[in-house]
């Protein structure tokens, strides 16, 4: 018998004695999770299966626990439609299929396939006007892309290397993603850019300990697992505050309830099962709800309504190029004096993984600069002084989406970073960017 299949059938069983609620299921809301022999959180920085040993798609309900899926070799990654009636997710038909994105009706219906990926496609989530977004692993990468839940051609989003994976899509129409830490290969950090793929930026610059699997709550708050427990990005704060939860593991995914309750998965330690639990912030009681000694079980995700995002009109204008003005390269949480910026470098990263430098510039009195840039690549830029000494070079990757015209405040400013209101000297100059799209190597003259 095939794996993923033994799998199911086991769940059928321990669903009926080895799960153990620990509330009554007619008390608890309805919501689909997630059972696995094996979940590994972070494997996919690495461009592996969270999922080794497979997993199933549960439902829990007033009726208990039992499988969704039970003719498939493997389910998870649950996205509930904004009515409720539908859902998204990852599955594998046979053990040896890659994963692919499905959608089927709620409670139960006849799964429809919306994607044929040659690599492994997993971590959908439900945009606004019927399209969705998910995660192609292939090769070395990871990329986000965008796709019409009707069928047709996926847009990529992502063109950083590495690997990405997409958390939620916030309700400003924004999606949120998780992927390397710039200057560290194992740990993630959050970041977020608009459905079109351009303006994306990290969602905090202070990039604290590993941060991972957010969702956005009712008050707007981003709740994230990190190494010390679950911590919140709020408006009010540019930096985490982390969350008064018991010492233990979360994978993060939580899953806000009508009375603002949540829904949580933990751990003990590293070699401990996940369970689900309840947790209430006004008490900061947490109580578990379901939990089995032979399973993870994780990824709760409510049967419920919940409001659609904003849409977002894409901006992105028909061309093979991106225009990237920044107004003050000072403006920093790094300390670079003043006066001391001479010109401003652009690197790329070819297919080989080798950094090619795209050209110079120079950059203005007031730190302001104007580049012309090729669309769709990775992305690098690196300070210089008079002497052609680097001041500071970015240790990560970021991308400007073909026709994109993009206006930084500064140089790792961060996004709570309000602009000067003034017209930066580059522009006084000149509106002609300078070209970064010509030659391999050259020094441009644009903007002078």
């Amino acid at each position: 018998m095939r794996l993923g299949l033994s799998l199911a059938c086991s769940l059928i069983v321990f669903t009926a004695s080895g799960a153990r609620p620990a509330t009554s299921s007619a008390n608890s809301p309805a919501f689909v999770y997630v059972a696995a022999q094996k979940y590994e959180p972070l494997a996919w920085l690495r461009g592996k299966d969270r999922f080794p040993r497979g997993a199933a798609l549960m439902i829990h309900d007033a009726s208990g626990q039992r499988p969704l899926l039970p003719e498939f070799a493997a389910s998870a990654d649950p996205a509930v439609f904004f009515d409720g009636n539908r859902l998204l997710f990852a599955g594998k038909k046979a053990t040896r299929d890659h994963w692919q994105i499905w959608e089927m009706n709620l409670p139960g219906g006849a799964p429809r396939r919306l994607t044929s990926c040659a690599g492994n496609c997993i971590r959908p989530f439900y945009l606004p006007e019927d399209r969705f977004i998910f995660a192609e692993q292939f090769g070395s990468q990871t990329a986000i892309k965008a796709a019409p839940l009707s069928g047709g051609q996926a847009l990529t989003l992502t063109y950083n290397p590495g690997h990405s994976l997409p958390s939620d899509v916030l309700r400003d129409g924004r999606i949120l993603f998780d992927s390397v830490l710039p200057s560290n290969s194992v740990r993630p950090e959050i970041y977020a850019l608009y459905s079109d793929g351009s303006g994306v930026e990290a969602y905090r610059c202070d990039h604290g300990n590993a941060r991972h699997s957010g969702r956005q709550v009712a008050s707007g708050d981003i709740v994230f697992a990190h190494e010390r427990g679950l911590a919140r990005f709020t408006p009010a704060l540019a930096h985490q505050e982390d969350l008064p939860l018991p010492s233990q593991e979360y994978a993060g995914d939580v899953a806000e309830l009508s009375n603002r309750d949540w829904l949580l998965t933990y751990r003990s330690g590293p070699h401990g099962r996940f369970h689900i639990a309840r947790w209430t912030p006004e008490t900061q009681q947490l109580q578990t709800i379901l939990s089995d000694d032979h399973v993870d079980l994780l990824q709760p995700t409510l049967i419920a309504t919940r409001a659609v995002p904003n849409r977002h009109p894409s901006a992105l204008h028909d061309w093979n190029y991106a225009n990237l003005l920044c107004l003050n390269a000072y403006t920093s949480k790094l300390h670079i004096p003043e006066g001391t910026i001479s010109t401003v470098r652009l690197y790329t990263r070819e297919v080989s993984g080798h950094e090619t430098t795209l050209g110079t510039a120079a950059v203005q009195k007031d730190g302001s600069f104007y580049l012309r840039t090729p669309a769709d690549r990775p992305l690098k830029i690196a300070l210089l002084d008079a002497t052609g000494k680097s001041l500071q070079k970015e240790a990560g990757w970021f991308w400007l989406r073909r026709g994109e015209q993009r206006v930084c405040v500064g140089c790792h400013a961060g996004p709570e970073t309000a602009p000067e209101n003034a017209v930066p000297a580059v522009l006084l100059r000149s509106t002609i960017a300078a070209d970064m799209i010509g030659a391999t190597t050259h020094t441009a003259s644009g903007g002078h």
